[in-house]
């Protein structure tokens, strides 16, 4: 039986693959800006914490009109990953996050 895989066709896997390809492009720069090193060993717990945050907060953010798009979407795991760094005793300096006043407030009042 030979089916037709359509699942990369699907415009749902297609938007949450270039969510990933953003969010993978902005935790590049934000380790450069905080200096840390790629196959630093901690980096898979911050990860992990990130993702999780990052699951537990998007809908949310975009039932809520705080996350429109990609780029916002991007944006909210950078801050995210910034909160699960922080947790863990890593200074991340506010300059070295996209300034998005929205997602700001929103990820300071579910993740405080």
């Amino acid at each position: 039986m030979n089916e037709i895989d359509t699942f990369g066709h699907d415009s749902q896997v297609q938007y949450m693959r270039r969510v990933f390809a953003h969010m993978e492009k902005a935790q590049e720069a934000l380790l450069k800006k905080i200096d840390m090193a790629p196959f630093d060993e901690r980096l898979r717990r911050f990860r992990d914490m990130a993702l999780k945050l990052f699951e537990k907060t998007w809908m949310t953010a975009t039932q809520k009109g705080i996350v429109e798009n990609e780029e916002d979407a991007c944006v909210l795991y950078l801050y995210c990953l910034s909160y699960a760094l922080s947790k863990s005793g890593i200074g991340v300096p506010s300059n070295a996050l996209p300034e998005h006043k929205k997602i700001q407030r929103f990820v300071k009042e579910v993740l405080t």
